[in-house]
C-alpha cells in the first residue's frame, strides 16, 4: 500500500512561473547554468545551482553555497515570488512535447515507503552526489526537486485525475524554452484527496523513475531529523518528499547512448574482428543508425555506421538485468573488447542521452572520441522488473523525457 500525502506546497505567481522553473540541477554543468541565468534573476537554478551566484571559481559543495541558496528562497518568499498555499493540497502536472501528454499527481510520498521497499528503486547512488543534495535539503528546509516516480496504471485514479482537468482552470499554463508545455492544476477538494489517498492505498508499489540522489537524501534527513526529535510522531513533514506520480503508460524513455575514446590499443580493423566475436556486423540499412527493436545496436567507427546484433549463443543471459540491451552491450563488447570494467568510474566512456539524436554521436567521434554506439531505449516494463526483483540497473540505462521542471512546487520540511 503507497501513503501518498497531500501539502501546502510554496509555489510561484503564475505570471512568473514561466521564468521561475528550471531544468533539473544535474542535467547540465555549473558552466551552461551561468549561461541560464545570466539575464533571469528569478531562475530556479539560482537556488537548485546556487555556486552561480558566486564568482568562479568556488568549491560548489561549500557550505556557503548551500547558505546562499536559503537566502534566495527567503528572499523570493519575501518579495512575493512565492507564496505557500494556505491548506494541504494535491497538484497535476501534465506536459506535453511532441504532442504526447504524461499527467501525474504532485504529492508527498513516504521515507517509511522508501525504507520498506514500497517505493521500489533500481540505481546505486554515490555518496557525494547523496551528500550534496542532503546538505542542499537540510539548509534550505526544503525539497526543491520532484521525485519523478511511476506506477502500474489504476484506471480509478486516471479518471479522478482526467475529470478534474476537464472541469477545472489551470493554475499555471506555459510553454518553456525548449517547446515543452506545462500545466498544472490544484486539487482543493477535501472529498476527491480523500479519494486519491484511498485508491493509492490500493497501489502495492511506486517506482522512481528518476531522483535516486535526491530521494535517498531526503531519507537521510528525515532520519537525522527524527534522532534529533524523540518526540517525532510521523506527522512531520520531513518524514515526506516531493514526488509527481505518473502511470506507467503514459512515460516515454529515450536510449542512454554510448561514446568511448578509444580501442583499447586496437586498430579499427583488429576491432571489427573482435566484435563479430559475439555479434552478427552489418553495414547499417540506414546512415546514421538509431536501432528499431530490442536487442539491435547502431556503431559508428570511422565515418561508417554498422548494425551489431547479439550471436544467441554468445549473449544469452537470463536474469532481468543481464538481459538488459545495455547490460549485454557491457558484458559481451565494452568490457571483454575495451576493457571498460566499471562503466561508472572509466573516464574513457561517456554518455549521450538519447534527446540529442545520432548526429551528435557522429559529432563526438569526429571531435574527441573513436567509437559510438546507439542502443534501443530500455522499456519501463524493464525498469519495474529489475526493482522488483530487487536488483540494480547498469549506469545510464534510462533517459526520461520530458524532464520535470523544478521550482514549481517546493515542500517545506517545518
Amino acid at each position: 500500500m503507497a501513503v501518498v500525502r497531500p501539502f501546502r506546497a510554496l509555489r510561484p505567481d503564475s505570471k512568473l512561473v514561466a521564468k521561475v522553473a528550471a531544468l533539473p540541477y544535474d542535467v547540465m554543468s555549473s558552466d551552461e547554468a551561468r549561461v541560464m541565468v545570466k539575464d533571469n534573476l528569478t531562475s530556479f537554478l539560482r537556488i537548485d545551482r546556487a555556486e552561480v551566484n558566486f564568482p568562479e571559481p568556488i568549491d560548489v559543495h561549500h557550505p556557503s553555497v548551500y547558505s546562499k541558496a536559503r537566502e534566495i528562497l527567503l528572499q523570493m518568499i519575501a518579495d512575493k515570488v512565492y507564496q505557500q498555499d494556505e491548506n494541504d493540497c494535491f497538484y497535476i502536472y501534465q506536459q506535453i512535447m511532441d504532442g504526447r501528454k504524461q499527467t501525474g499527481l504532485v504529492c508527498s510520498t513516504s521515507i517509511d515507503d522508501y525504507l520498506n521497499d514500497i517505493i521500489k528503486k533500481h540505481e546505486h547512488t554515490r555518496p557525494d552526489k547523496e551528500q550534496d543534495r542532503i546538505d542542499h535539503i537540510d539548509t534550505t528546509q526544503a525539497h526543491t526537486g520532484p521525485i519523478f516516480q511511476t506506477y502500474k496504471t489504476q484506471p480509478v485514479i486516471e479518471e479522478i485525475i482526467r475529470v478534474w482537468t476537464t472541469q477545472h482552470t489551470p493554475i499555471y499554463d506555459f510553454m518553456a524554452e525548449d517547446g515543452v508545455s506545462h500545466i498544472c492544476w490544484v486539487i482543493n477538494c477535501e472529498d476527491t484527496i480523500k479519494q486519491l489517498v484511498a485508491s493509492f492505498e490500493q497501489v502495492e508499489n511506486l517506482y522512481i523513475a528518476d531522483g535516486h540522489h535526491r530521494s535517498a537524501a531526503a531519507l537521510k534527513v528525515g532520519l537525522k531529523r527524527r534522532e534529533s526529535n524523540k518526540q517525532w510522531s510521523g506527522r512531520e513533514e520531513y518524514n515526506y518528499f516531493l514526488s509527481v506520480l505518473f502511470p506507467e503508460t503514459e512515460l516515454k524513455i529515450l536510449p542512454y547512448n554510448r561514446v568511448v575514446s578509444d580501442l583499447a590499443g586496437l586498430s579499427d580493423d583488429q576491432f571489427l574482428q573482435r566484435v563479430r566475436e559475439n555479434f552478427v556486423v552489418e553495414i547499417a540499412p540506414n546512415q546514421p543508425y538509431q536501432p528499431d527493436e530490442k536487442q539491435t545496436y547502431g556503431m559508428f567507427l570511422a565515418g561508417m555506421w554498422y548494425k551489431l546484433t547479439p550471436k544467441p549463443e554468445a549473449c544469452s543471459p537470463s536474469d532481468p538485468v543481464k538481459q538488459l540491451d545495455v547490460a549485454i552491450l557491457q558484458d559481451c563488447l565494452l568490457h571483454p573488447i575495451l576493457n571498460i570494467l566499471d562503466p561508472r568510474t572509466d573516464q574513457r566512456i561517456q554518455f549521450v542521452g538519447g534527446i540529442r539524436g545520432t548526429k551528435e554521436l557522429e559529432h563526438r567521434v569526429n571531435q574527441d572520441m573513436k567509437v559510438a554506439f546507439s542502443l534501443y531505449p530500455t522499456a519501463i516494463t524493464e525498469v519495474m522488473d529489475v526493482a522488483d526483483a530487487n536488483k540494480v540497473m547498469p549506469p545510464k540505462s534510462t533517459w526520461f523525457e520530458p524532464k520535470l521542471r523544478s521550482g514549481i512546487f517546493i515542500h517545506l520540511l517545518d
